[in-house]
C-alpha cells in the first residue's frame, strides 16, 4: 500500500518536457487479443479504442480495457461495464491540456469507481463484482482496480511490473485492519466444533475481498475506493495482461509471460486461459486480455529480452527514484534514460486522501459540486472531503473539495463513522 512504499514518483511534467524535447512524441500502436472459458458466465471484458477528447488546440485520443469478474450474479459486472468510463470521463473538468488531463485523471478514476458503487447499490441487487480497469494514453497506462483480478506489464527491456493491487483478505493485512477498525469482522468459516476452513472472510456477508464494486448484503465497509498506479513506458513499448482470478490462482506472472512470448495478442491471451484450465480444468470463469504497445515504426509482435533474475524486493527499484530536490526543482539537471517510470500511485480507502489532489489543478474543480457524483449542491449543502478529518494538514472544515450529503454519508459509512444501515443489523447479531 501507499503508506509503506520507499519510491518516489517522477514529475508528470518532467516526463512530457523530456518526451517533447526529445521529439518521441509518437503514440504506441496498440493491438489486443482477448479470450474466456466460462464456468458461471460472469466474467465480462470492456474494450473501447480510440476515444476521442477535444483539447483546445486540437483533438487526442485514449483507449479503455476493463475485466470485471462478477460475483453472486452478474448484474453488478454488467452495470460496471456499461456505466464506469462514463463515470469517470464526467469527473474531469473539460478544455484540459493533456498533462492536466493525465494528472487529473487518477481522482476521476476513484470519484467514477464510487458513483458507479453507489448507483448500483440504489437498485436494490446484491451482486458484486471486481474491476481492473486500464486507459491507455499514448504511453502513459494508468490501472485502477478493485478485488483480486490483476493487471502485469512486461516492459520492452524484459521488466515485469505490478500494476494493480490484490484486495484478498488473505494477503492483505491492512485491509483487513482496516475491517475491523471500521467495524466489520474478518475470520474464516468455522464448522461447528472450533475447526476453521477456507480463506478469510469479512462478516456479515462472508465476502474474501476487501473491495469491490456492489455486494449490497455486506457492510460498506466493502468499499469500492480502487488501487491506482499511472506509469510510463519506453518507447520501446510492452505487453499488458489482465486477467481474472481464474488465471491468477492458476499461474503466476512470470508464467503467464513466457507461456505466451512471440505470439500476436489474441493467440497469446488463448494460451494463457489454456495453460490455467489445462491442469485440473476449469474451476472458475477464467478470461484474459493481452494488450501490445508498439513502436510505430516496429509493427511486428515485440520480443523481449529475456527477464533478468528477479530477487526479493526488485519491484521497487524498477521505478526510478527522483531526489526531494528535482521535485522542488524538476526542470534543473534531471536526466533520466529511456526506461518504464512511475508517475502516480495510491490505494488508501479513505475519500479525503484520493478526491485531494496535490496536483495544481483545485481552480479547475468546479467549487459547488460533488466531488463523486457531480450533482450541483448550494454553498451551505456542501460538505468538506475534511470535514471530521484528523488530517492535521487540513485544519479547515470548509475546504473542498465537497461531496453532497447522499455521498457525505456514504462516506462516512466506508470509514466506520455510522451504521451501514438496518439491512445489515439482522446479519450481524
Amino acid at each position: 500500500m501507499s503508506t509503506t512504499r520507499e519510491h518516489h514518483t517522477v514529475p508528470l511534467s518532467v516526463l512530457l518536457k523530456r518526451e517533447l524535447a526529445t521529439e518521441k512524441v509518437e503514440k504506441p500502436e496498440l493491438v489486443h487479443g482477448q479470450a474466456n472459458q466460462s464456468k458461471k458466465g460472469e466474467d465480462f471484458t470492456f474494450v473501447k479504442t480510440e476515444c476521442q477528447r477535444i483539447l483546445g488546440d486540437g483533438v487526442t485520443t485514449y483507449s479503455v480495457f476493463g475485466l470485471f469478474d462478477g460475483h453472486n450474479g452478474c448484474a453488478a459486472a454488467i452495470y460496471t461495464k456499461e456505466n464506469l468510463l462514463n463515470n469517470v470521463i464526467s469527473a474531469i473538468p473539460q478544455d484540459l491540456n493533456r498533462e492536466e488531463w493525465l494528472a487529473a485523471l487518477p481522482r476521476a478514476l476513484v470519484a467514477g469507481f464510487v458513483k458507479t458503487d453507489k448507483e448500483f447499490q440504489v437498485r436494490g441487487q446484491p451482486s458484486g463484482t471486481t474491476v481492473t480497469f486500464v486507459i491507455i494514453e499514448g504511453w502513459v497506462v494508468t490501472v485502477a482496480s478493485v478485488g483480486d483480478s490483476r493487471c502485469i506489464l512486461e516492459s520492452a527491456e524484459g521488466d515485469l511490473y505490478y500494476l494493480s493491487a490484490d484486495h484478498r483478505l488473505d494477503c492483505n493485512e491492512e485491509e483487513r485492519n482496516r475491517i475491523t477498525a471500521s467495524g466489520g469482522e474478518v475470520g474464516r468459516l468455522n464448522t461447528g466444533g472450533g475447526a476453521e476452513i477456507g480463506p478469510l472472510r469479512c462478516w456479515p456477508g462472508g465476502l474474501c475481498l476487501s473491495r469491490s464494486i456492489g455486494d449490497l448484503d455486506v457492510g460498506e465497509y466493502i468499499v469500492p475506493v480502487p488501487y491506482v498506479k499511472q506509469v510510463k513506458l519506453s518507447t520501446g513499448g510492452g505487453r499488458l495482461i489482465i486477467a481474472s482470478d481464474g488465471v491468477w490462482d492458476a499461474v503466476s506472472a512470470e508464467t503467464a509471460l513466457d507461456c505466451c512470448r512471440g505470439m500476436p495478442p489474441d493467440a497469446a491471451a488463448s494460451q494463457i486461459v489454456k495453460e490455467a484450465v489445462h491442469p485440473k480444468g476449469i474451476r472458475d470463469d477464467t478470461t484474459c486480455i493481452v494488450v501490445d504497445m508498439l513502436p510505430v515504426e516496429k509493427p511486428a509482435v515485440p520480443h523481449p529480452v529475456p527477464r533478468k533474475q528477479q530477487v526479493k524486493g526488485v519491484l521497487r527499484s524498477m521505478f526510478r527514484k527522483k531526489s526531494s530536490e528535482s521535485s522542488s526543482h524538476p526542470d534543473k539537471g534531471y536526466v533520466e534514460p529511456d526506461v518504464v517510470e512511475e508517475m502516480f500511485e495510491e490505494g488508501s480507502a479513505m475519500l479525503s486522501e484520493r478526491l485531494d489532489t496535490k496536483y495544481p489543478l483545485c481552480n479547475m474543480f468546479k467549487l459547488f459540486m460533488c466531488a463523486v457524483c457531480q450533482v450541483e449542491i448550494r454553498p451551505d449543502e456542501g460538505v468538506s472531503i475534511h470535514a471530521g478529518s484528523g488530517n492535521m494538514r487540513r485544519l479547515r472544515p470548509w475546504d473542498g473539495p465537497f461531496l453532497c450529503v447522499s455521498c457525505q454519508e456514504k462516506k462516512e459509512a466506508m470509514e466506520g463513522k455510522r451504521s451501514s444501515g438496518d439491512r445489515h443489523s439482522s446479519e450481524s447479531d
